[in-house]
């Protein structure tokens, strides 16, 4: 039996953060139930090539009319999923989605007044390979206003839903962009208490992977589990 190794202290946000706003409401006031797993829960569905179609992971093209492109500065992302002996996680199942170059997703709720892209539906999944490699090509989101605490506003970011080999091993996060000036005003981001946590949901520019005149490369590798994983929506600290 391979034996997990903890978490480390203080490392995933808390249920309840202040600052943000909306976990006063949803954070849970009961201790948590362990429910026991079914087998259809272990086992399955997985998710094969044959499962994704030739743009899935291209952002710039999966939702463009034919001859045009998503607006915006094109960018790839692209790193390696691992354990936490550093192995790689393969047949891993990415989803991923986000706002446009003006920070307005393509949802019927988003009220922001910035443009939509006819070009951009905002999502896309890729699947690691045998080295636990992903990558995907996209529009660099912007920036957008969020009813917090009256003047909040997102730091560029990317959503990530990963799937392991069974339905239920799912976790979600989020990626942001070295240099960002508003990653340290983000009550979200904040909620993490650990500097060198939130430091891990940070892409790094990677100018060896940049495609010269056309795709800026940013690097974001994700650690599944031990005490450099990386922190997820889905793990408050003591779930």
């Amino acid at each position: 039996m391979t034996l997990l190794r903890p978490r480390a202290p203080g490392w995933h946000p808390p249920a309840l953060a202040p600052d943000y706003r909306s976990t006063r409401l949803r954070a849970p006031t009961a201790p948590p139930l362990t429910l026991p797993s079914a087998g259809v829960e272990l086992t399955g569905p997985v998710f094969g090539h044959g499962d994704l179609g030739p743009l899935d992971g291209d952002l710039h093209l999966n939702f463009a009319q034919q001859g045009e492109s998503a607006l915006g500065p094109r960018i790839r992302v692209h790193g390696k999923v691992v354990d936490e002996d550093d192995r790689p996680v393969t047949g891993a199942l990415i989803e991923v989605w986000q706002a446009n170059a003006g920070g307005r997703y393509r949802h019927m709720k988003d009220g922001y007044l910035a443009p939509l892209d006819p070009n951009f539906g905002g999502c896309g999944r890729v699947l690691t390979d045998a080295e636990g490699r992903y990558a995907f090509r996209t529009i660099q989101p912007g920036p957008y206003p969020w009813p917090n605490g009256g003047n909040d506003w997102r730091p560029a970011h990317i959503h990530l839903s990963l799937f392991g080999r069974a339905f239920a091993q799912r976790l979600v996060t989020q990626l942001y962009f070295e240099g960002d000036p508003f990653i340290p005003h983000c009550p979200i981001l904040c909620a993490i208490p650990r500097p060198e946590a939130r430091d891990r949901l940070t892409a790094r520019l990677d100018l060896d992977a940049t495609e010269p005149m056309d795709t800026v490369a940013w690097r974001f590798d994700i650690v599944l589990r031990g005490v450099a994983q990386t922190p997820f929506e889905t793990q408050p600290e003591g779930q």
